[in-house]
């Protein structure tokens, strides 16, 4: 991914947040992706299981930046599934949000 492909990407909730990217470790696991989808993620950030993202502690390795204060994904155009589906404010977000004391949107 590319400066401006992340630039292309629409700014919201998520770019100043991350939380639900560094929720857990045993949540950014793969499920409906085929093989196709999966060649696509770069190897250095699936974990060793290959049966989803790597993590450092409980935070995805392909976020990038600060929590709470600006963050992105470095791999968004070949996220996984789970990532995709995501909702700004849904019961998950509002989960990681107050586990980072951040404020409910």
């Amino acid at each position: 991914m590319t400066a401006s492909d992340i630039d292309a990407v629409d700014e919201g909730p998520c770019q100043s947040c991350g939380a639900c990217c560094s929720y857990s470790q045993n949540w950014p696991r793969f499920t409906i992706e085929d093989d196709a989808q999966l060649e696509l993620i770069p190897a250095q950030f699936v974990n060793e299981r290959l049966s989803g993202m790597r993590c450092n502690g409980e935070r995805c390795a392909a976020l990038s930046g600060e929590i709470g204060v600006a963050t992105r994904c470095d791999i968004y155009a070949v996220r996984p599934e789970v990532c995709r589906t995501c909702v700004p404010g849904d019961v998950e977000c509002a989960m990681a949000r107050r586990r980072h004391g951040l404020p409910l949107i």
